[in-house]
């Protein structure tokens, strides 16, 4: 191997004629329930294998995922069971693959956030449940809080306004 080339993705960008696709790796969290996904019904709140996306949410972390983003989700869900009914309502609706991450016994929103340091965090703004201070990015470290890039929506109102180019999101 000639030492001289450099890595191979630099090799390979630049043969000549080839058109390298720009792959941003960035590591995105999102928040499921109130974010991507909510309930059919007021009555169906608790009922989450019938829950559904919010609006294009599928397609855009779609988008996202093309350019190279990793892409982890953020349950509020705790018992297998119910992990398991958020991650099939996932499958079945066209998410991208991307790990289902929950708290565990005596674990927080935060903990979860402080073991996968995200570079963007996605999440609603929960105002059905008090707003900010229970958001997850409220209580994270201020070392994780400075180099995770914040991205609040407004709860049940998906992320459809969201930039589709990521690395404009995560300046956004």
């Amino acid at each position: 191997m000639d030492k001289r080339a450099g890595p191979r993705s630099q090799r390979l960008s630049a043969c000549a004629g080839s058109n390298p696709v720009r792959r941003i790796m960035v590591k995105i969290l999102v928040f499921t329930e109130g974010t991507i996904i909510m309930h059919k019904s007021k009555g169906a709140i608790h009922d989450y294998a019938s829950y559904v996306p919010i609006g294009n949410a599928a397609e855009k972390l779609q988008k996202w995922k093309s350019q190279g983003a990793e892409l982890l989700y953020l349950t509020s869900r705790r018992t297998p069971e119910e992990v398991g009914q958020i991650k099939e309502v996932l499958g079945r609706n066209g998410f991208p693959a991307g790990e289902l991450l929950f708290r565990r016994k005596d674990e927080e929103y935060k903990d979860v956030a402080e073991k996968v340091v995200p570079d963007i965090l996605v999440e609603d703004d929960c105002e059905s449940i008090g707003g900010a201070k229970e958001m997850t990015i409220t209580h994270v470290s201020p070392e994780i809080r400075k180099r995770s890039k914040s991205v609040v929506v407004r709860e049940f109102g998906g992320i459809d306004h969201l930039p589709d180019d990521v690395s404009i999101l995560g300046k956004s």
